[in-house]
């Protein structure tokens, strides 16, 4: 443990095997040995603290608090304690506790230099800016060395970051923090590029541009080295700002004189030439141009300027560089787009592109460089384009498939770089079916031929082929898409299940098949394939929702528990993560990386996948658990959760998901666009809303459960009933103006790209019925709570109005199961064919199921006393023959056709199960495959079955239990 380093007492000795025992994980026998010591020395505090971090890590929180308190009412200095005290309370998640540690500590040693920079540190975790500025001044005063003084400066830098007023960070804390940067200038202390950097950092913030660019070109920009030309990138950066053109151009050519192959300084060369064309802008008759130097403010300047780059590359006897080639073809895209007739100078778009292609086809990154340029050909030219690029790919003889093979990598990667580019300009999707299994032929043959050079490659290493194996994939689906025909789905599962045993890590054979499985509904072999992915940190936010969005709603609930679990861990430990990157930011003087850093906390705590994955889960997680209302009561306070309070900040919210995460080579016209992404936020957001007012509204009615039974509505007020009545009818209305927006957004019907963002569970909640069955059942528990205030005398409207939402829920209810049946795999003619749908309504009608339950369950202990003082009041008039209330019976009728529903749809699953059981896959009919495609398609028809079967269990499994539940419904 960290403790150990700073030890410095002779108890030392004593507490070593404590520290090996907590390191090794050996939380108990660390107890028992603080236990013995803290027998002999009572006073010893940090045997104290580490016998709480013992009980912490054993799940006792609450008696590590308190002894932890303990010590910390003592307000110990020793190291050991204090370091001890920090992990505890770290672990424990409670930051503020540690600044008051070193707060006491402070005041009792005044001048330690350690104590006032652990006290700044713990500040920086709290994110207490003011605090830290003046911890940072008093660690100054105490010990003059610079990087306390710039830690000051850059936490008012953060108070003016964080401040709601933007006024006041202008006009307050950055002219302050200028003020104290420009004293150390003044008196010459500034020593390190971190320190100016800092200055920099605040002109810019103030919009100080002209002082910044003299700080840059100054002796202080000298300080600035740890980055390639970072002088000159602020420079440009600051011209742009300033509207300098002639500044910018002259010192876009300079770099690029210097370095013609980087890419960042075309795009500020050509924008200012543009700028500087727009104003008619002329140099002056005599002298330079600009302080940077000459200018090229005329178009015929800059294309000659490119023209000699590209001579220089290819008068050359090493390898050209890209860099002016592409910018060649960036200009001319540039010229077109501003109509210029100067385009013609740089020739035929065609012949460049094809040059391009000549000099770097065989490099895998032609098809990205080439692809964004595709538009500058005219639709008649992109077959001849193909036919140009083809005569440039060196191919052996034609062998027995009767196609030519490249004969080494480079050929191959100008092969298949044509391929891409057929793809890109949409000649693959003009083929008719025939046309595209020809084509699948072929691109199979490339890949299975091209397996030759990569026979001694690394299980890490991805092979030279695998991209036709890919692309094949891709027009597999497109057949699939376009005619129905599931046979294609199937082979092209085969295919990437074989490309994926040849190529263990390739990212993209393993997204592509979690796509298809999730399309398919089946689940279970997704959870293998995204943990071999092995997201990175942030990942589980950007491609998280590939998984999380299926898991549930396919109904394999322990593996979405799972899912929910693991991406929820991420977002948790970020905001610990962040403080602890935010101190080595300052420990290290990486100042400019602080607001970077606390802009990803923020990015990831708005993140909208957050947001729906914590929904899901405490859904996921009641809908598991709770039976009864009362176990819903004890879930929902287990969870925290409050109906009053929304915690998603709807607002703020940010789409983090990267949909672009699949290879991709449609034409634009198939691609994903801006409005696609739109619509699907909208529908997500409406449906995490939905989600959320559900959520909300479950916790309002273990609640309303909760309060004490009552028949007087004034003491039921003063009890909070009406409050929370209230409440839960806002949150009623709110539901139901979600679930009508919701409705006009499923009209749109709107189609994603295949590879585009998943379609929500919005559109199907809505087609089966189980939202607006969800909101009835919810709704009836208000007029529930006015039956229980009204009492049965004078109610018989409302008993009325209570028995025709029963019959209506039921009727719901059949409706939501008719839209589950059917076969949800089933062998017609030796081809496969799937509904998966039919298994989300199972999820739903489930769903639907519990929350009915709960209603039911609220209603139950609602009628139980009012029938008991029935009785009651029976036996005093000696009248057996008294009818029971219509309400009561309306219960009954209800219970009982909720067993019958759940008898049904039991039943309906066992039926799905053995149909399921007896198929069999072996009699697939899979013509012209070879033997190793039959093994891998197999295979996947296997995977398949046997998530359908795991869904259908655990579905079942569900069931079973809400079967239990309604025997505990009689009243």
């Amino acid at each position: 443990m960290a403790a150990r380093g700073h030890v410095q007492d002779p108890n030392d000795r004593r507490l070593r095997p404590i520290y090996d025992y907590l390191d090794n994980g050996n939380n108990k026998m660390a107890i028992q040995q603080a236990d013995k010591l803290l027998k002999k020395h009572k006073d010893l505090h940090c045997a104290k603290v580490l016998k709480a971090i013992g009980l912490q890590r054993t799940g006792k929180q609450d008696e590590a608090f308190t002894l932890a308190q303990e010590v910390a009412t003592l307000e110990p200095t020793d190291d050991n304690s204090l370091q001890a005290l920090t992990i505890l309370y770290r672990e424990m998640h409670r930051p503020e506790l540690v600044t008051k540690l070193y707060e006491a500590a402070v005041k009792k040693v005044p001048l330690s230099e350690e104590y006032h920079s652990h006290l700044f540190m713990a500040y920086a975790r709290v994110g207490e800016y003011k605090k830290m500025q003046q911890a940072g001044m008093a660690l100054y005063k105490i010990v003059p060395k610079n990087p306390y003084y710039f830690w000051s400066v850059m936490s008012l830098v953060m108070q003016a970051i964080s401040a709601q007023d933007e006024k006041l960070a202008q006009t307050m804390f950055l002219p302050l923090a200028e003020r104290m940067v420009e004293k150390m200038v003044k008196e010459e202390k500034i020593e390190a590029e971190a320190e100016v950097q800092l200055y920099f950092m605040i002109l810019e913030r103030l919009g100080k541009c002209v002082e910044a660019l003299e700080v840059i070109r100054g002796p202080l920009g000298e300080k600035l080295t740890s980055e390639l030309q970072s002088r000159e990138n602020k420079c440009m950066m600051l011209y742009k700002r300033l509207q300098r053109w002639p500044e910018c151009n002259a010192l876009a050519h300079k770099l690029l004189l210097k370095n013609p192959d980087d890419w960042q300084f075309y795009p500020a060369y050509f924008d200012s030439l543009f700028h500087l064309v727009d104003q008619s802008w002329s140099p002056p008759e005599e002298g330079e141009h600009c302080s940077e130097g000459s200018v090229h403010h005329t178009v015929v300047e800059v294309v000659r300027f490119v023209e000699e780059r590209i001579k220089g590359e290819d008068n050359k006897e090493s390898r050209s560089l890209r860099g002016p080639y592409l910018a060649r073809l960036e200009l001319m895209h540039r010229l077109r787009e501003r109509g210029c007739p100067e385009e013609s100078l740089l020739g035929e778009p065609l012949e460049l592109m094809v040059q391009f292609f000549n000099k770097f086809g065989d490099k895998p990154c032609c098809i990205t460089d080439l692809k964004i340029y595709l538009h500058l050909l005219s639709p008649e030219q992109h077959v001849q384009f193909i036919n140009h690029l083809s005569e440039a790919v060196p191919l052996g003889n034609q062998e027995e498939e009767g196609f030519a093979f490249p004969e080494d990598t480079k050929a191959l990667q100008r092969h298949l770089c044509v391929c891409q580019l057929s793809r890109a300009l949409g000649l693959h999707h003009s083929l008719d079916v025939d046309g595209k299994l020809h084509l699948i032929t072929e691109l199979k043959a490339h890949y299975h031929h091209g397996l030759k050079f990569g026979k001694n490659a690394l299980k890490t290493e991805l092979q030279f082929s695998d991209m036709y194996c890919l692309m094949a994939a891709h027009v597999y689906i497109d057949l699939w898409t376009e005619t129905g025909d599931e046979d294609m789905m199937w082979q092209c599962l085969g295919l990437l299940q074989e490309g994926l045993s040849h190529s263990p890590s390739n990212a993209q054979f393993k997204l592509l098949l979690l796509l298809l499985y999730c399309r398919l509904g089946a689940f279970e072999p997704v959870v293998d394939l995204y943990s071999s992915l092995d997201a990175k940190h942030v990942q589980h936010d950007t491609i998280g929702f590939l998984l999380t969005r299926y898991a549930e709603s396919l109904g394999q609930f322990a593996a979405a528990s799972q899912s929910c679990n693991f991406s929820l861990r991420f977002f948790h430990s970020n905001q610990k993560d962040t403080s602890e990157y935010i101190i080595q930011a300052y420990k290290y003087g990486a100042f400019e990386k602080i607001p970077e850093f606390i802009a990803l906390r923020n990015r990831l705590n708005q993140s909208l996948h957050f947001a729906q994955v914590r929904t899901e889960r405490m859904l996921l997680d009641l809908f598991l658990e709770a039976d009864i209302v009362l176990s819903l009561e004890e879930s929902v306070k287990a969870m925290s959760l409050s109906a009053e309070e929304d915690d998603i900040p709807w607002d703020s919210m940010r789409d983090n998901r990267d949909l672009t995460v699949f290879t991709c080579w449609d034409p634009k016209d198939r691609q994903l666009t801006d409005e696609h992404r739109r619509q699907s936020l909208e529908e997500e957001s409406m449906w995490l809303r939905i989600r959320s007012l559900t959520l909300r509204l479950l916790a309002s009615l273990a609640a309303l459960a909760h309060m004490p039974s009552q028949q007087n509505s004034e003491i039921s007020n003063e009890n909070g009933v009406g409050d929370k009545t209230s409440i839960l009818s806002s949150l009623l209305s709110q539901l139901n103006q979600a679930l009508q927006t919701a409705a006009q957004m499923a009209e749109k019907h709107i189609q994603y790209p295949f590879l585009g963002p998943p379609s929500t569970r919005l559109v199907l909640a809505l087609s089966s019925g189980s939202c607006q069955c969800q909101a009835a059942a919810l709704q009836l528990s208000v007029h529930l709570h006015e039956l229980e205030t009204a009492g049965l005398d004078g109610s018989s409207e409302l008993q009325t109005q209570i028995c025709n939402g029963f019959k209506s829920i039921v009727v719901q209810l059949q409706e939501i199961l008719n839209k589950c049946k059917g076969d949800l795999l089933e062998m017609k003619e030796g081809k496969l064919k799937t509904q998966p749908s039919l298994l989300e309504n199972l999820v739903f009608f489930v769903e639907t199921v519990c929350i009915v339950l709960w209603m039911a369950s609220y209603c139950a202990k609602i009628l139980r006393p009012l029938k008991t003082s029935l009785q009651k009041k029976k036996k005093k008039k000696k009248d057996a023959n008294t009818a029971l209330p219509v309400v009561m019976c309306g219960f009954q009728e209800l219970t009982g056709n909720l067993q019958d529903l759940l008898t049904q749809a039991m039943e309906h699953i066992k039926g799905q199960e053995t149909a399921m059981t007896s198929l069999k896959l072996s009699t697939l009919t899979l013509e012209g495959y070879t033997q190793e495609e039959v093994s891998f398609t197999k295979a996947a028809t296997d995977k398949v079955q046997c998530s359908y079967l795991r869904s259908l269990q655990e579905v079942g499994d569900l069931l079973k239990k809400r079967t239990e539940t309604i025997k505990n419904l009689k009243i």
